[in-house]
């Protein structure tokens, strides 16, 4: 059964790298954002085994006017769990913890290679491609909460 549950920033650092930066010391894993007070980090855990990792932080975007916005980074998935719905069972938790900090809007920069899968998570796409060096193009997403 999958639960997810609030974990420490040192629980994410193994999984960000060997998902999302493989080609990269582990410190590249290591955002300094992920102590602040109102930073929270999830984990969706399989059997005991924490299969996917989703940090979330408090950081403003100049595209929105939302007075509390939230950003979303370092999402990643152990590649042979990804049919476990562990990444949508996460953004559906955090969803509700946003909307008990009266967050009315949170965004990412999502990979192109996944913006598809945001946009089933009900995220709508922000201006242009860009690029961020070393890992590839992106997308900003957003999705306003009610």
């Amino acid at each position: 059964m999958l639960e997810i549950k609030k974990i420490a920033p040192e629980d994410t650092y193994s999984l960000r790298q060997s998902a999302l930066r493989p080609n990269q010391p582990i410190e590249a894993s290591k955002y300094e954002i992920d102590y602040l007070e109102d930073t929270f980090h999830l984990g969706a855990f399989l059997d005991g085994i924490l299969i996917s990792i989703a940090s979330f932080y408090k950081e403003k975007n100049p595209c929105f006017t939302d007075e509390v916005q939230f950003r979303l980074r370092g999402m990643a998935t152990l590649p042979e769990y990804r049919k476990q719905k562990a990444g949508s069972s996460l953004i559906l938790h955090a969803e509700e913890l946003l909307r008990e900090k009266k967050v009315t809007l949170w965004w990412c920069n999502a990979r192109t290679t996944v913006s598809n899968y945001y946009k089933k998570l009900g995220l709508s796409e922000c201006g242009e491609v860009f690029e961020i060096d070393p890992i590839g193009p992106h997308k900003l997403m957003f999705k306003k909460l009610s």
